[in-house]
């Protein structure tokens, strides 16, 4: 028989690429609903609480972002090899990692709330909600952090369908137990800014089950009884850290930037602190599909080598940033174009809208930068080379980030503190583009399992 060619890059790029993205846009819709129907039922304050905490959650979640990260370009190597069991010690590694740092950093986390929030300089008057909300989260950790890394092995794999399905659970669940514990629907007690925190930790815990018994119907590579075996710290796990905490430390970096931007933000008052979770929402819409490329574009490179198709990866390269600049393009377009009617779905106050529709015609335009300089950081990420990549983008990170916000609010005002976002990620980009052509290009690939 003649063999079925195999489809243009381009093309497969897409049909993974797709239900990435409408996982990334379905997983920043979840928590913009959550953040709508605060505002909208129990008012901006309420808002508030919940968003003055994002920035901590990301600092938590950045140890576990970089696991996945290694975890995907691992799996990637592995799938592209042909290897079956060594795609299974790299889950059985990470996944159970991935839970017991959970455990960890939740019971920290929760025992810590009150002062972290106060660190943060969140109003007096929002504070005791948000350490609410705050605890809930940091319950839930050991389950999202699974949910995560489950969803990174199979991206890893190529398989980029599965995480779409158990977020659609998770999603549908959290959409109705959210306003279902607001309002006190079905006689459950009203749990106020709380019940954002619950119908998220539910509905996520609910998509795992859905996803265990589900690989165990189709026993797939990687149902229970098939993965037990393998629930173990082996050197896979080393690995898998190595490339994945400098992942990590570019996040945590990111977050505690972000916090720090926040904290000038809070001193504006509570409409500035509402204003930057309506733009931090919004945002994630056009932040997420640029991630998702640079994800897409890190698992094919490493699929590429562990296939020893090493001369794919300046193809992928280049679709990966052609796509970034018309997918992330056109909607960062959109949100500048309808930013008035955007921030008004957050909230009613004619202030934070205003001021949120300012805010997102400076800010959009730094994802498009940002997703570009992922481009070439995942691909050099998914061949090893992490270090010095991230290395670059942790020093605009401390160097330019926050510096920048506070020369921009003392000299333009609040609006602007938001602009250090574009300008930090074009020198990132600037120092990306040279390492990529000048440095690593000049080296020779190798298969890291």
């Amino acid at each position: 028989m003649t063999p079925i060619p195999e489809r243009p890059l381009s093309v497969r790029f897409l049909r993974f690429l797709g239900p990435l993205v409408l996982t990334n846009v379905l997983n920043a819709l979840s928590g913009t609903l959550n953040i709508i129907f605060l505002g909208q039922l129990l008012g901006a304050a309420s808002m508030a609480a919940a968003v003055g905490f994002f920035p901590a959650f990301m600092f938590l979640m950045a140890f576990v972002i970089g696991l996945g990260t290694g975890a995907s370009v691992l799996v990637g190597q592995a799938h592209g090899a042909r290897a079956p069991e060594k795609v299974r010690e790299v889950a059985g590694a990470v996944l159970l990692g991935g839970v017991l740092l959970g455990v960890l950093v939740g019971v920290a986390g929760a025992v810590f709330a009150q002062p972290l929030m106060g660190w943060l300089g969140t109003p007096p008057e929002i504070q005791a909600d948000s350490v609410r909300y705050a605890r809930v989260m940091m319950f839930g950790l050991p389950v999202f952090f699974t949910n995560m890394l489950v969803a990174s092995v199979l991206r890893g794999m190529g398989d980029s369908v599965t995480p779409l399905r158990m977020l659609m659970v998770s999603f549908a669940l959290s959409a109705v137990i959210t306003p279902a514990l607001i309002l006190g629907w079905f006689g459950l007690p009203q749990m106020g800014v709380a019940s954002a925190g619950w119908g998220t930790l539910i509905g996520t815990l609910a998509a795992l089950v859905w996803l265990v018994w589900r690989f165990h119907r189709q026993s797939h590579l990687l149902a229970w009884t098939a993965l037990m075996p393998h629930l173990r710290l082996s050197r896979r796990f080393l690995t898998v850290a190595r490339l994945g905490v400098p992942t990590a430390l570019f996040f945590i970096t990111s977050a505690a930037a972000d916090m720090g931007l926040l904290a000038l933000v809070h001193g504006h008052g509570v409409h500035a602190t509402a204003a930057w979770g309506a733009v931090s929402q919004t945002t994630a819409y056009v932040l997420f599909p640029a991630m998702s490329i640079a994800i897409a574009a890190s698992v094919f490179t490493a699929q590429a080598v562990g296939a020893g198709d090493t001369a794919r990866i300046d193809q992928v390269t280049h679709v990966g940033l052609i796509m970034n600049l018309v997918l992330t393009g056109s909607l960062a377009v959109v949100v500048a174009f309808l930013a008035p009617q955007i921030a008004a779905l957050f909230v009613q106050d004619l202030a934070v809208i205003e001021l949120a529709a300012t805010v997102l015609r400076i800010a959009v335009w730094g994802n498009i930068i940002f997703g570009m300089a992922s481009v070439f950081s995942g691909v050099m990420r998914a061949t090893g080379t992490v270090r010095v990549p991230t290395l670059m983008s942790l020093g605009c990170l401390v160097f330019l980030l926050y510096p920048l916000g506070r020369i921009f609010d003392s000299t333009l005002g609040l609006p602007f503190i938001w602009l250090t976002y574009p300008v930090t990620f074009a020198i990132a980009l600037l120092l990306q583009v040279a390492y990529f052509y000048g440095v690593w290009k000049q080296r020779p690939v190798h298969r890291l399992i």
